[in-house]
């Protein structure tokens, strides 16, 4: 019988789920409901600009099954993944060395390791999960009764493993070594199992950067066990490279100022590298607030990694919590995901943003574009948006005029979301060389994106749902291959997913769609006219009217504003999913479409998520 994390403290325990609904009761302050605050307006300016975006709060812990075959690549590479933190946590029950289960442990630590790597991220190491100090009741902690050769024999071996794995890592060296749930010793059997450990691991891999304390607190001038270890690492010459504590909940900027401060009356370097490895509190893993701890980790220069408060065989699984699956074990994207998805496509240079005391944003500028991740979780009301120096955002702004598409990305109780949802698409004349948009914050869960483009880009760019089925029009196979027939498939929210929608010149409502993963467009096979004909993808032709759609609005009860038939321009046919399946990979075709003022049939109905 597992839990989650019990806030403010852990991450991973190991007790039953009677004792984790009374712990939760006991450590877990009430969750206030929403407050309507006050309207309030953040600013962008523009023309302050710095340097390049590095995804600094694009980390989180565990989230890999556990031989790391899973969730697929994409969900990883999407958001521009950087780091993983993981032990083996919650493999055997007990686990780890004390238990003689570190094998196992072992194994699962070194494949999402690999991975982590491979796909371009730092690996973080828990020496305590390995160890088998996970929440779960162990029999002997380090260092018990003054003796140190079993913790010394465990550093042995972890050690010679990493070594033989020739892999590089960050050591956490113990996992919050403050509360009971993970360290039940006294503070001073704690500091001689940092020495050792330090000591150790700086002689082994002089390369590889040691991470600490990793507390369940925030730095503080008065916090207790925060200011005995900077004492004792201090005066030890065993600081670490990377200061590390857990916001749960808590305010990157306030921690980060406080860490200086306790930091510089010790003598101890700084500013130094800091790592926030676990932020977002369980009432808190919604897009509102993740995109809030977004903009405050990239405002006080930390590295942050998203906590996981799953069990269960969840931990290893669900990247974190930003994923769900479906009935058939299939992983979809939940609308946090979303969030890192648009703070990975923010490039180029990073601008100055003043927040409000709720919302924070995080913005970007790089040629023709702008974008603007707004973060404020746990309140509504109206954000004035004030958009200053626009006329430095190379080429968006042409005669006096910027378009603003604005997106909400929705919460859906935690549930899987296809794609963010286009509220305002619309341009903007300006006044002094800038404007402003009104957002209005009417769920506290959910939050907005700001996409400035140039006013004569009438495109957008969205997933296209088909609403017999609610799966999405597909690359098969993410192939690049001319003739590709496309389908449905589970909306996975991968480039092969969305759609560049590009205005035909001079023909209102019709556009080519080009495939975000092929660059190639959506054809009718062959011009054909006839019913049943393949929808392949081809490259993009020079006004071939096979492939060219316009979007015809669709009228029934109940319907969504953001359902559209898609008929083929040369043949005036709907895009169809064959035989109204709802089977994955069913084919997509043309078809006639119904005749004017019927209601159109689900399978040529597709919701437009970003129109």
């Amino acid at each position: 019988m597992t839990i989650t994390q019990q806030p403010p403290a852990g991450r991973h325990l190991q007790l039953a789920r009677v004792l984790a609904a009374m712990l939760i009761a006991v450590i877990l302050p009430a969750v206030p409901a929403p407050a309507h605050a006050a309207d309030e307006s953040i600013s962008v300016n523009f023309a302050v600009a710095g340097g390049a975006p590095t995804y600094r709060a694009s980390g989180w812990i565990y989230g890999m099954t556990e031989n790391a075959s899973g969730p697929a690549d994409h969900f990883l590479r999407d958001v521009k993944f950087r780091y993983m933190r993981a032990g083996g946590a919650q493999l055997g029950s007990p686990g780890g060395w004390v238990s003689g289960g570190y094998e196992r442990r072992w194994n699962a630590t070194l494949a999402q390791a690999r991975r982590t790597i491979a796909l371009g991220g730092q690996f973080i190491i828990l020496p305590h999960d390995l160890w088998g100090a996970d929440g779960y009741p162990i029999s002997r902690f380090p260092g018990d009764n003054g003796d140190w050769s079993d913790y010394d024999a465990f550093l042995t071996r972890l050690v010679d493993d990493v070594r033989a794995a020739g892999i590089t890592v960050q050591w956490d060296l113990w996992n919050e070594p403050n509360i009971s749930l993970f360290w039940n010793r006294p503070q001073a059997q704690y500091f001689e199992l940092w020495r050792r450990s330090y000591q150790r691991i700086r002689a082994a891999f002089p390369g590889h950067l040691i991470v600490g304390p990793s507390c369940a607190c925030v730095p503080s001038t008065t916090h207790a066990f925060w200011n005995a270890y900077l004492d004792f690492v201090r005066a030890n010459n065993l600081i670490p490279d990377i200061v590390s504590w857990h916001s749960l909940p808590g305010d990157p900027v306030a921690n980060v100022a406080a860490a200086d401060t306790t930091l510089a009356s010790r003598g101890i370097p700084h500013p130094r590298p800091y790592q926030i490895n676990e932020y977002g509190a369980s009432h808190e893993q919604n897009p509102g607030d993740g995109a809030w701890y977004i903009a405050r980790l990239e405002r006080a220069g930390a590295d942050g990694l998203r906590a996981n408060w799953a069990s269960a065989g969840n931990l290893h699984n669900d990247l974190g919590n930003l994923l769900v699956r479906n009935s058939a074990g299939r992983h979809l994207p939940k609308g946090e995901w979303w969030v890192y998805r648009f703070y990975a496509s923010q490039t180029g240079q990073i601008v100055s943003v003043t927040p409000s005391p709720a919302y924070d944003a995080f913005a970007t500028k790089t040629a023709g574009t702008a974008k603007i991740l707004v973060g404020g979780g746990g309140t509504t009301g109206n954000i004035a948006v004030d958009l200053r120096g626009l006329d430095t955002t190379g080429g968006i702004v042409q005669n006096n005029q910027v378009r603003a598409v604005v997106q909400r990305i929705p919460y859906n109780g935690g549930g899987a979301v296809q794609g963010p949802v286009t509220v305002q698409n619309s341009v903007l004349t300006l006044s002094g060389n800038g404007a402003t948009l009104n957002l209005p914050h009417t769920n506290a869960d959910e939050t907005f994106t700001i996409t400035l483009l140039p006013p004569s880009d009438g495109g957008f760019q969205s997933v296209a749902v088909a609403q017999h089925s609610q799966q999405c029009l597909d690359n098969t196979d993410l192939s690049t291959a001319d003739g590709n027939v496309q389908q449905q498939y589970f909306c996975e929210g991968g480039d092969q997913q969305l759609w560049d929608f590009r205005p035909v010149a001079g023909v209102a409502g019709t556009y080519t769609l080009v495939n975000r993963q092929s660059g190639k467009c959506l054809d009718v096979n062959g011009n054909s006219t006839a019913d049943g004909a393949p929808v392949i993808q081809w490259a993009c032709g020079n006004g071939a009217q096979n492939q060219q759609f316009t979007l015809r609005k669709v009228t029934y009860a109940g319907n969504d504003p953001h359902d559209y038939q898609l008929v083929a321009r040369h043949s005036g046919k709907c895009v169809d999913v064959s035989t109204i399946s709802t089977a994955p990979r069913a084919p997509v075709h043309q078809w006639t479409c119904n005749p004017a003022g019927q209601a159109a049939p689900l399978n040529q109905t597709w919701r437009l998520w970003g129109r």
